[in-house]
């Protein structure tokens, strides 16, 4: 088969064609033709050599999620059969014509999407809807009528936490990087959206507070988030793009951890194992898949490309320059 292998360490040119050896679905796996993969952050870091795959994972095609319909299926496999339409969260290799998934981390295409479009929808959900649900509704145990700030509003994981903790009832603040993506994160729902380039979030929203910050931003945030933050407020990173550390003249004060009762907590998902995720699965479908059906999410999709340009999807994506998720095509079966 014909997959996008990352041919060395590097920038989006390193992201090559190549013919590879076709996948084959043991025990509880599962074979899907690929019909869409979705582009996302860690793809980056990996094709940079920054995010090694876990064990067992494919570790030169790049990709952790992907709509299609299943192929073959292993033996242990009684859930699914050839030609259901799914989308899956992977551990790799979903740039390619078929890919491998376990079986219990697939969800049905939702009835709800339209016929023409609906493979390239479902790719642009499992990596977004999959970190949201566990990091804000587990992690972060987000409840009706909180309030709920999410950096980065106009990315795959902001348009996806606006949407989920509007329905679930919570008020949503954001942060974007332009009048544009904040405008795109109002139209989403979100109460208050703030471009970080001209305002100081923090000084906008400290009469408000927050309950719950999702933050994928890190660095000079971080001591912000915690003054931010209510009494027994939560905050979560998945992600630190500005760095890990604090650095400059502002100071972390972790007495605000105890005065406030803080909880201070994250997490990454590629490397938990097959049993967290088959449990988080069931439960996004009990409790995301209704709101995707009833129509009350809306997908949002910056660009397609075929899958022979991931490249140029690649350099789109760090550019920062689009709304949305960047989706790649199979264009080769």
């Amino acid at each position: 088969m014909k997959a996008i292998v990352i041919t060395q360490p590097g920038g989006p040119e390193v992201l090559q064609p190549r013919e590879v050896e076709m996948p084959y679905p043991t025990g509880s796996e599962v074979l899907i033709r690929v019909f869409a993969a979705g582009v996302n952050r860690p793809d980056v870091f990996q094709r940079k050599g920054n995010y090694p795959p876990p064990p067992g994972a494919p570790q030169d095609i790049p990709g952790l999620e992907v709509a299609g319909t299943i192929e073959e299926v292993g033996p242990d496999v009684t859930a699914w059969k050839p030609g259901d339409a799914v989308c899956a969260l992977l551990t790799g290799g979903g740039y390619a014509e078929y890919v491998i998934a376990q079986a219990g981390h697939c969800l049905p295409v939702p009835e709800s999407f339209d016929r023409g479009d609906r493979f390239v929808k479902a790719a642009s959900l499992p990596e977004t809807v999959f970190t949201v649900w566990h990091n804000v509704f587990q992690r972060g145990r987000l409840q009706a009528g909180e309030r709920f700030l999410v950096h980065g509003g106009s990315s795959g994981i902001g348009i996806t936490a606006i949407q989920l903790a509007k329905v679930f009832g919570a008020q949503v603040f954001t942060t974007a990087g332009s009048d544009e993506k904040c405008s795109a994160c109002d139209a989403l729902g979100a109460d208050i959206s703030l471009n970080y380039k001209t305002a100081d979030f923090e000084e906008q929203l400290r009469e408000l507070g927050a309950d719950v910050i999702l933050d994928m931003v890190g660095g000079d945030y971080i001591p912000k988030n915690l003054r931010l933050l209510r009494e027994e407020g939560r905050l979560v990173f998945i992600n630190t793009m500005n760095g890990s550390k604090v650095k400059g003249p502002d100071e972390v004060d972790f007495g605000l951890v105890m005065r406030k009762r803080l909880t201070i907590t994250g997490s990454t998902l590629r490397n938990r194992d097959n049993a967290f995720k088959t449990a988080l699965t069931s439960e996004i479908r009990t409790q995301v898949w209704p709101v995707l059906e009833s129509r009350q999410f809306q997908t949002v999709i910056a660009q397609t490309f075929p899958l022979d340009e991931a490249a140029k999807a690649h350099a789109l994506m760090e550019s920062s320059d689009h709304i949305g998720k960047i989706i790649l095509l199979n264009e080769w079966s």
